[in-house]
């Protein structure tokens, strides 16, 4: 019994000692041990964007899945599938301390379509490669028994950036953690979404039904760009989105523009005059209402000042002279609600040029929305202004009736998307997630209030009231969403060093 006692104590005492270890881990000591495994980490990465991750494909979904389940199983974590009207959820668990609190993890598993025939690689989801030289990019062949992986060497794959590399972050430094025998300071949740790019459709119902199983402190996002500076990044909210296809009516069929032009309208004068009237010319948007609501503090313009940003550098950068003046930064204009003609059709061009007069034209609308400006609104709003500029609204196409009463005709339909959500920035959650990446970074880490795109966030801040903020990780110039879309091998080492640094950071 004595000897069982001595044993009994020696393994508390190693298990205090690797808990207490890490505490006390430092910059170099996460550095080291992202170095010795990072080859490895290469690989498993490399091997996750060899998965074809379309959302809209129930068999790419079930094999993304497949593949998570296993890699946390690996990790020891329990897994369970969430079952929702659509595509199903993927849940992971750990406990490491029975006493202690849970953080979640929101994880983006699936990627945008893709098109081979725009991709400079034969392909998207056979991983290349890619150094810069002479302003070209040019493949390399890759040893995986090297030990040494350039910062600015880059991975070219579909989801590379969004979202399969942040993704292995976090994957990679739980491994590593788990090698090291040195447990994260919390309890660990981790929710994996496989139609983010579709709007996450079945996310909120499966938040609601499944609140206690996602109870937690706070929401960690792994997903997301960098600053334009690609230094360390948190983002502490994201705009929302909403959508609308104007299709602008002109004659029944497409005209002889010989024969009936100077007699028949045109619509596509209809439809510029129209996308006139919803900016002016320094692109403020004209629509009566649209930015009622906002306000940014003289602190929260003081927060936004601090984020290193060359207006003159941007504009080079996009290839504009000026920008438009809905704010004096960059950084200010992300907190306003955004209008954009997103896409336009009407009749041919090019080769196909032909003399007619087009018979509709389609105009697409997105825009981007902050809290103060839900979705709903902006809808009635845009509604509203369309009525006003004088246009009759039909269902879908005008009867005959129709046309002949009104010279002004259009249909509306619209789709509200993901909702915005913003966490304070002077909060707890903002000081634990800086105190874990200064220890690494310095004070380098970039707090940005919020991005200009979307995720979708808000059920989990709505159903569990627990604030949200995302750790950023790959590199500006990556062409998500496009063809060639990449990851620095420099942030992907640095999103490990991230992850490791907030998993072994105590919560307030």
């Amino acid at each position: 019994m004595k000897n069982l006692a001595n044993l009994l104590l020696i393994a508390v005492c190693i298990s205090s000692s690797l808990n207490s270890f890490s505490q006390r881990l430092k910059s170099d000591d996460i550095r080291v041990m992202v170095d010795e495994n990072f080859m490895t980490a290469t690989t498993n990465l490399h091997h996750f964007l060899r998965l074809p991750n379309d959302g809209n494909f129930q068999e790419q979904i079930e094999n993304n899945k497949a593949w998570c389940d296993s890699v946390f199983r690996s990790l020891k974590f329990k897994t369970q599938t969430i079952i929702t009207d659509g595509a199903p959820l993927l849940f992971a668990e750990k406990i490491f301390h029975k006493d202690r609190k849970s953080i979640l993890f929101y994880l983006q598993i699936d990627g945008q379509p893709i098109d081979r025939s725009e991709w400079s690689q034969n392909d998207p989801f056979e991983p290349v490669f890619k150094t810069l030289k002479n302003g070209e990019w040019t493949t390399e062949e890759f040893d995986f028994t090297q030990k040494n992986i350039p910062d600015d060497l880059r991975i070219f794959a579909r989801s590379a950036s969004d979202s399969k590399g942040p993704a292995m972050s976090l994957i990679s430094a739980l491994k590593i953690l788990q090698e090291q025998q040195i447990n994260p300071e919390y309890n660990i949740k981790v929710i994996m979404d496989f139609q983010e790019e579709l709007g996450s459709p079945d996310l909120p119902k499966a938040v609601i039904k499944n609140k206690n199983l996602l109870e937690s402190e706070m929401l960690l996002i792994m997903d997301g760009t960098r600053h334009l500076s690609n230094l360390p990044t948190l983002t502490y909210g994201a705009r929302g989105i909403a959508t609308a296809t104007i299709t602008v009516f002109g004659s029944t069929d497409a005209l002889h523009s010989g024969q009936y032009g100077n007699y028949a309208p045109n619509p596509v004068f209809k439809a510029a005059q129209l996308i006139n009237s919803f900016k002016d010319e320094k692109g403020i948007v004209k629509i009566s209402g649209f930015y009622d609501g906002v306000y940014l503090s003289e602190r929260d313009k003081e927060l936004l000042g601090e984020i290193p940003e060359n207006m003159d550098s941007l504009n080079s950068r996009l290839g504009i002279a000026i920008p438009e003046e809905v704010a004096d930064t960059y950084q200010e204009a992300l907190q306003f609600p955004s209008f954009n003609i997103r896409g336009l059709k009407a009749g041919w061009t090019g080769k196909e040029v032909r003399t007619l007069i087009p018979e509709e034209v389609i105009i697409e609308i997105d825009m981007r929305l902050v809290p103060e400006t839900p979705g709903e609104r902006q809808i009635e709003l845009l509604r509203a202004h369309i009525k006003k500029e004088g246009f009759h609204m039909v269902d879908s196409i005008p009867t005959k009736e129709e046309r002949a009463t009104y010279p002004k005709l259009v249909s509306f339909n619209y789709r509200i998307g993901s909702k915005p959500f913003r966490t304070e920035m002077d909060s707890s959650i903002g000081e634990f997630l800086n105190s874990a990446l200064t220890k690494v970074f310095g004070n380098t880490v970039v707090n940005m209030r919020t991005t200009g795109g979307s995720q979708p966030m808000a059920p989990f801040i709505e159903a569990l009231n627990i604030p949200a903020v995302s750790i950023r990780i790959p590199n500006p110039d990556n062409n998500i969403h496009a063809p060639n879309e990449n990851l620095r091998m420099g942030n992907y080492r640095e999103g490990i060093i991230s992850c490791i640094a907030v998993l072994t950071e105590k919560l307030p």
